[in-house]
């Protein structure tokens, strides 16, 4: 009787596993409306430089624009959306949010079939994306921590950051055999559907969300417009990790454009070779993604935050010794793999950090800053990379990255500031 017990022991640890933590069927909703429109982001990946190139006959500079100009705008309009969310139910903001992007990217088809799409259009279009991507961030963020229970928010958090790179590798592919047998267009039109499923299933979701606190807060005033900066900044906590994020973001997106343009000029790589150096890598994030609860469970959160953060940072600098043929590309997913692992590891658990130590009341706010001021460092440390690039070259430029990558260790939460795990009512 009692190896009877242990067998049903053993078998319902097993079959609990399989099925994984369950986080109720809202989550579920949620969960599903994320990877929609992670998928379908994906799929038209590269679709709009394509388009101002064949389509429009942009220069480099216009295609460079519509990344590091929109991105940088886009952050800019987002600025007073944070502290607007704030006193907003978050699933009518997240509806609204899918519901402003699919209008947006639908609008680039539909000027493409009349023949009146312009340059601009595009551009306001991406200004628009990005806007509305960083709000949807802080109004998801904000209604996850009220949606679930503290213990579960890692498990979220993972769940998410898995199907970021499942997406990672399957939308890409099959975004290019869309975009080469029905041209870029047709996957923007794939991208504005995504979002428009998504709107539909965060509207299934359900539930009764109650108006947040203080509403008549909801008059906004231009002070109001730091708040969530004076949060991060006054918080011992949140302060290293926000300046950590913003430049580990930052240097790894700056070398990039330099590292593709190493690898298809000087160095001889085809396009096929250099979307292979980085769709095999996301195998790594996925893995990461899945053992981030595990590691915390043994470790600790804070420790696995701390050596991930560090592991992650060592990785880029090898670029800088990249050659051509087989060992150069092997090179790049060796890199590009253990990058990407830490990277998996560390992000759910530094999104469980940063919402457990940010008061409900302020995790729009809070969120809408974190986001805004990573897309703006990422957009001007790009053009800083640009420049440094045209003057070092672009293998000298990838290494300085990789080597100030090596400092931002130093940025990240210490033990001795660390607080206790608080959740905010």
């Amino acid at each position: 009787m009692r190896s009877g017990h242990r067998l049903g022991h053993v078998l319902g640890h097993v079959l609990g596993h399989l099925l994984g933590h369950r986080l109720g069927r809202r989550f579920g909703w949620l969960w599903g409306a994320y990877g929609t429109s992670a998928l379908g982001t994906w799929l038209a990946f590269g679709a709009f430089p394509l388009i101002a190139i064949q389509v429009l006959h942009a220069g480099p500079a216009e295609v460079a624009a519509l990344s590091s100009v929109g991105a940088a705008v886009g952050a800019a309009v987002a600025v007073p959306l944070g502290p607007w969310v704030e006193f907003r139910r978050k699933r009518t903001v997240l509806i609204t949010m899918d519901l402003v992007r699919f209008a947006a990217l639908l609008t680039i088809p539909t000027a493409f079939a009349l023949g009146v799409l312009t340059f601009l259009q595009l551009l306001l279009v991406s200004v628009v994306v990005a806007a509305a991507d960083i709000t949807f961030r802080a109004a998801s963020g904000a209604y996850l921590k009220t949606l679930l229970p503290a213990e579960d928010l890692l498990v979220a958090n993972a769940r998410f950051e898995s199907t970021a790179w499942t997406t990672t590798i399957v939308g890409p592919p099959l975004g290019g055999a869309a975009i080469g047998l029905l041209g870029p267009v047709a996957t923007v039109v794939a991208d504005a559907v995504s979002y428009l499923l998504s709107a539909l299933g965060i509207r299934a979701m359900g539930g009764h969300e109650p108006l947040p606190e203080q509403r008549e807060a909801a008059r906004m005033r231009a002070g109001d417009l730091l708040d969530g900066w004076r949060y991060i900044l006054a918080d011992a906590t949140l302060r290293p990790l926000f300046f950590n994020t913003a430049m580990f973001n930052g240097l790894v997106m700056a070398a990039q454009p330099l590292l593709a343009v190493l690898m298809l000029g000087r160095l001889g790589f085809t396009p096929w070779q250099y979307g292979l150096a980085f769709a095999v890598p996301s195998i790594g994030g996925l893995l990461g993604s899945r053992l981030a609860r595990p590691l915390v469970t043994r470790f600790g959160q804070h420790q696995v935050l701390v050596v991930f953060g560090a592991l992650r940072a060592i990785w880029p600098v090898g670029l800088a010794f990249l050659g051509p043929g087989t060992g150069g590309l092997l090179l790049v997913v060796g890199v590009e793999l253990g990058l990407i692992f830490c990277c998996g590891v560390f992000n759910p658990v530094h999104a469980t950090y940063r919402l457990e130590r940010t008061a409900t009341d302020r995790a729009a706010r809070t969120l809408s800053a974190w986001a805004v001021t990573t897309k703006a460092t990422a957009a001007l440390l790009t053009a800083v990379w640009g420049v440094l690039g045209s003057l070092l070259g672009p293998r000298t430029a990838i290494g300085l990255a990789g080597v100030l990558l090596l400092a931002t260790p130093l940025l990240l939460p210490s033990r001795t500031v660390a607080r206790d795990r608080t959740t905010a009512a």
